[in-house]
């Protein structure tokens, strides 16, 4: 059962980290744009949002039940409180994300989506960290 849970535990891996990798490429394509293009085009990378988010539900899923023989060790594992502040960090970081983006297509401002792009690369990062720490932590 566990290595079922691993496999999709790596597969929320590749999709919500991946979702940063294709935002920065999308991002630097979409600054060679005119700004009524740009938000045109950002509109049409939202599916990418909604890949991210299913990335972390399935990280979330899986992390809740890979985690629990190290509850009892939390206190001696600094690594892994650091990498558990992070993910709840990431959590808040793409419901901000979600928010702003949902907003922005509601009131029709696909401008407003270029605007997101330091949210992006700030969730990227923290993705990249929280990965970092989980191989230091089991490794």
């Amino acid at each position: 059962m566990r290595d079922i849970f691993l496999f999709l535990h790596i597969i929320g891996i590749a999709m919500a980290v991946g979702t940063g990798f294709a935002n920065i490429f999308l991002g630097i394509a979409a600054a060679k744009l005119e700004p009524a293009e740009r938000g045109k085009f950002m509109s049409n990378t939202m599916i990418l949002v909604r890949m991210g988010q299913i990335g972390l539900g399935l990280l979330i899923f899986s992390g809740l039940y890979l985690i629990t023989p190290y509850w009892s060790l939390l206190s001696t594992m600094p690594t892994l409180i650091a990498k558990l502040s992070f993910v709840v960090l990431l959590i808040i970081m793409v419901s901000i994300t979600s928010i702003r983006a949902r907003k922005a297509l509601k009131d029709n401002k696909p401008a407003a989506l270029a605007k997101l792009k330091p949210l992006g690369m700030l969730n990227f990062v923290i993705g990249i960290a929280i990965l970092i720490l989980a191989i230091l932590t089991f490794h």
